[in-house]
C-alpha cells in the first residue's frame, strides 16, 4: 500500500489535474447539456473505462514504451486529434438534424459511452501520466499492486470531478426546450471541439 503522505500528494495532485480544463471537461458540459444526463453519465462511465485501461497498461509497461517511442506517441496523438475533428464534425452536421434538437438531443447512452471511451483510449497523454507521473508517488520497495492502488485513487478522483460537470451542466436542459437554443448549442459544440482539436494538435 502507498504510504499516506504520498497518498495524500497523489490525491491532491489528481484533484488539481482534473479540475484543469480540458477536453473531457468542456466535450462532457456541452454533451450533457443538449443530451441529457444519461448520456453524460454514460461518457463518464466510457471515459473511466478508457483511462481504466491505460492505467493498466501502464502498470504492463505498455506506457513505457509509448513514451520511449516517439512514432508511436504521434500517431496515438494524432489520432485522438482527428477523432476530435471527426467528432465537431458531426455535431456541426447534426446541427441541421431536427431529430436533434428534440428532448435527449438525438443522443444516446451508447453514443456517450463509445466517444468518451474512444477519446480516451487515443490519448497518448493519459498513458504518459501513469508512467512518468505517478511513479513519483510510490515507494521505493512499490509493486505493480501500490501502483494500480494509486490509478485507482486517480480514477475515482477522475469520475467524480466528471460527475460533478454532468450534475451542473444538467440543469441547462431546460433552457434547451427551444429547437432554436439547441441548434446554437451544437454549433458551439462542434466549435469548441474543433478548437480543443487544434490546441492539442499545437500542443503536441
Amino acid at each position: 500500500m502507498p504510504e499516506l503522505p504520498n497518498l495524500a500528494s497523489f490525491l491532491l495532485t489528481a484533484l488539481v489535474l482534473e479540475i484543469t480544463p480540458g477536453p473531457n471537461m468542456a466535450w462532457l458540459a456541452l454533451l450533457t447539456a443538449t443530451a441529457g444526463r444519461v448520456a453524460g453519465l454514460a461518457a463518464v462511465a466510457g471515459i473511466t473505462l478508457g483511462l481504466a485501461v491505460q492505467a493498466f497498461l501502464a502498470a504492463l509497461g505498455v506506457a513505457s514504451a509509448i513514451a520511449a517511442w516517439p512514432e508511436l506517441y504521434t500517431v496515438l496523438h494524432l489520432a485522438g486529434v482527428g477523432f476530435l475533428v471527426w467528432l465537431a464534425w458531426e455535431s456541426w452536421r447534426d446541427a441541421g438534424n431536427p431529430a436533434h434538437h428534440l428532448p435527449g438531443g438525438g443522443e444516446t447512452g451508447s453514443d456517450g459511452f463509445n466517444r468518451g471511451l474512444i477519446s480516451n483510449l487515443l490519448n497518448p497523454k493519459a498513458a504518459v501520466f501513469f508512467v512518468t507521473v505517478l511513479p513519483g508517488f510510490l515507494t521505493e520497495s512499490a509493486d505493480v499492486s501500490e501502483a494500480l492502488v494509486l490509478s485507482a485513487v486517480y480514477l475515482a478522483v477522475a469520475t467524480a470531478v466528471h460527475g460533478t460537470i454532468v450534475g451542473l451542466a444538467g440543469g441547462l436542459r431546460g433552457s434547451l426546450a427551444d429547437p432554436a437554443v439547441s441548434v446554437r448549442m451544437h454549433r458551439v459544440q462542434a466549435a469548441s471541439l474543433l478548437a480543443v482539436a487544434v490546441w492539442l494538435f499545437w500542443r503536441g
